[in-house]
């Protein structure tokens, strides 16, 4: 059970990071280049905590049932 929450929270936590990553998109295609920096970093940062969720969910297969 606590191998399903840790993939939730992760999971939320992804969606969260997403949403504080759009406000500095939008700004970045305005043309502001601090948010550019910003939101590239969230972005490096999601693709970390997505390929760390993808590892958590192979275990959890790999993991045999009973």
């Amino acid at each position: 059970m606590s191998d399903s929450n840790s993939i939730l929270e992760s999971w939320e936590s992804l969606k969260e990071l997403v949403g504080t990553l759009e406000l500095d998109v939008h700004k970045n295609a305005h043309g502001n280049k601090s948010a550019g920096v910003r939101a590239r970093r969230g972005l490096r940062q999601l693709k970390n905590e997505a390929a760390t969720l993808v590892k958590m969910t192979l275990e959890v297969e790999k993991t045999p049932k009973g």
